[in-house]
Formats: C-alpha cells, sequence, structure tokens
C-alpha cells in the first residue's frame, strides 16, 4: 500500500526516516510480498547470525500460555549493531482463532527510534527457510546431491527454495502423512527446480540415501528413526520451537554434532524440545551442545570436521534472522516507494503534550 500524500520519502539506511522521528514506515504482507529474492533472504541472514557470533545481544523467545482458550503469546528481540537495526516479532497462536498474526517492529539501532513496523506473514517462511539454508551451507558436506524433506507446507516450501541457494541437489524426496499434499508439493516443486522431487510413502523413505534432511513439521513425537541417517548425513530441524515438540529422537541428537540458532533454547529452561528429551532421557549431557550457529558463520568455532560425521542445525526461530530480514526488506521497500508513513511520536511529546 503506498501513500501518495508523503511528500518525502526517507534514504535507505538514513536512520529513524531522516529527522523526523515520528515518521514510521508501514509495510503490509502485500507490500513485502515478493519484495527480495530468496538468495537476499540468505545473504541477509547469514550476516545477521555472523554479528550474532561476535556478539551481538539476542534472547531465545519469551512465551506466555493461556488454557482457556488455548494459546500461545510470543515474542522475541535481537540488536544487530553493524546493521544498524534492532527489533524482533511479536505474535499469538492458538486462542479463538487458532490462527497466527505476526507483528514485527524495527528500530534504529543508534537513534532508537522506530522505523517500520512490518506485517510479518510474507517473510516469515522466507527468513526461517533462510536460516535453515545458513545451517546447511555451514554444516553440510559440499558434494551433497539428494535432499530429503519430512512436512509439506509453507515452511517446507521455504526450507526447500532456500536450500536450493546454497547446494545443487539434483534428488528431492518429500514426505508428509497426507498423500495429496506431498503430491502437490512434489508436483509444484519439480516444475520449479531441474532436481528430480518426488513424493514418498514414508519420512523412511525421505531418509534413505538423504545427504540432507529437513523436517519442518508441528510434531510432539519423532519424525524418522535416527539410527538410519548415514554417516555424512545434515538435518536441518525447525519444528523445535517447545519443549513438547520433538522432531528428533535422542538416538539422532546423540549421534550429532549439535549447533543451536542460540545456546540458550538447549538447556532444561529453554524450548529445544528434541535437545531436552535427549537430556531427559540420558543420550546427552548439557555439553553436548557444539556451538550456536553465529560462531560457526563467524569462524569462532569450527562446523564440519570430517565427511563422516552427522551434523544438526536445530533451528526453533530467533530475533537474528527476524531483524535481519526485516531490516533487508524494509530498505529496500524504502528505494521502491512502498509502504505507508505513520505518526509515531516519541514518549516525551506523547506524555507531556509537548
Amino acid at each position: 500500500m503506498t501513500d501518495s500524500g508523503v511528500d518525502e520519502e526517507p534514504q535507505a539506511g538514513s536512520g529513524a526516516a531522516g529527522n523526523d522521528a515520528s515518521a514510521v514506515r508501514y509495510l503490509t504482507s502485500e507490500d513485502l510480498a515478493g519484495l527480495a529474492s530468496v538468495d537476499e533472504y540468505v545473504a541477509a541472514v547469514r550476516e545477521g547470525y555472523r554479528q550474532r557470533g561476535e556478539g551481538a545481544p539476542t534472547e531465545p523467545r519469551t512465551k506466555l500460555t493461556n488454557a482457556d482458550p488455548p494459546g500461545m503469546f510470543t515474542s522475541y528481540t535481537a540488536i544487530l549493531p553493524e546493521t544498524g537495526a534492532m527489533g524482533g516479532y511479536m505474535y499469538a497462536a492458538g486462542f479463538g482463532a487458532e490462527d497466527a498474526q505476526f507483528v514485527s517492529p524495527l528500530f534504529d539501532a543508534d537513534s532508537g527510534y522506530l522505523l517500520a513496523v512490518l506485517d510479518g506473514a510474507s517473510m516469515n517462511p522466507f527468513k526461517t527457510g533462510a536460516a535453515g539454508a545458513v545451517g546447511i551451507d555451514t554444516l553440510a558436506r559440499e558434494d551433497v546431491a539428494e535432499l530429503g524433506i519430512v512436512g509439506s507446507g509453507a515452511q517446507a516450501r521455504g526450507q526447500l527454495q532456500a536450500a536450493m541457494e546454497v547446494r545443487e541437489f539434483e534428488i528431492v524426496n518429500v514426505f508428509s502423512p497426507t498423500k495429496e499434499n506431498r503430491e502437490t508439493f512434489a508436483g509444484e516443486m519439480n516444475e520449479r527446480y531441474d532436481a528430480s522431487v518426488a513424493a514418498v510413502a514414508s519420512s523412511a523413505a525421505a531418509v534413505e540415501g538423504a545427504d540432507v534432511l529437513i523436517t519442518a513439521t508441528t510434531a510432539s513425537e519423532p519424525v524418522f528413526d535416527g539410527e538410519r541417517l548415514e554417516d555424512g548425513t545434515h538435518v536441518t530441524a525447525m519444528g523445535q520451537y517447545d519443549p513438547e515438540k520433538r522432531e528428533l529422537d535422542s538416538t539422532t541428537i546423540s549421534r550429532a554434532k549439535y549447533v543451536p540458532d542460540l545456546r540458550g533454547r538447549a538447556t532444561a529452561e529453554g524450548d529445544a524440545g528434541s535437545f531436552i528429551g535427549a537430556l531427559e532421557d540420558g543420550a546427552i549431557g548439557e555439553d553436548h551442545v557444539h556451538a550456536e550457529l553465529g560462531a560457526i558463520v563467524a569462524g569462532e568455532a569450527p562446523g564440519r570436521e570430517s565427511e563422516e560425521e552427522i551434523t544438526v542445525f536445530d533451528s526453533g526461530g530467533t530475533a537474528i534472522e527476524t531483524v535481519a530480514a526485516a531490516y533487508m526488506l524494509y530498505e529496500k521497500a524504502l528505494e521502491e516507494a512502498l509502504g505507508q508513513s505513520l505518526e509515531w511520536f516519541p514518549a516525551s511529546e506523547a506524555l507531556t503534550g509537548e
């Protein structure tokens, strides 16, 4: 939605809309849809995790739950000093609507002023997929050829599109419990890519022969048997956002070099369900965490160290990819004069009327 009444567009990189601290850019999902390419998302998110590896501050999500109606209200935040931006995500899931709306505020990291408010629906699968792609690029072997996917929803689509930016897969096998969904997914993606994309009848078939395996589900029970993983496989699991969500079994976690997006998620107080489950099973200790993804991207910790080791990237979602993607989109929106300018007064004026 373009506001033709805006006399002067703030320039990209100029901070809080130039000198006007009250001017905030509102960007709808429609404004953001198709605004950036998948490789631009991957580049932005990789840079965000590099900054995290060098000390950029962030925290795992905070979550409030409600019993009646059942629902979850959650948020997370981060500062990317070199990008010059900070912000995060806030959303409700469940409740009466049994749906979610994503709100992403973006602030200037120098002045502290609010730059923009984004509807995060359009960017959500892409920024999450980009995080998965950075995990693959950091931890998977260079010579991978076969990709297995468990899941066929929007997040699985985002993961596949981003994965294709960092490796040249020749074969993609996808499984999800509903035959129609996995066949539709395979048909659409088979037309989009040169790779052979096929629906398979079981998660075991998706795992067999996979050099890289992506799980993109909401499962509360493991979606495959970790004994089936071949040496050298990389696994990206993006459904580990709650202690009760457990896509990966204890065998997978114990066999793998384990890399979370944030170390703080992989504790008894965290939300990395598969890691917590493996801890509770006695399969691993807390020292099983190898390093955060950002530390590897920044060169502060090694990634893959042999062709034979199994690696896991636990991508439960952080504000790192959110802020990185949101700022990239914000700058592109300014260049294309997208969005609507809103008044958002500093607290000193709002509270005193001066």
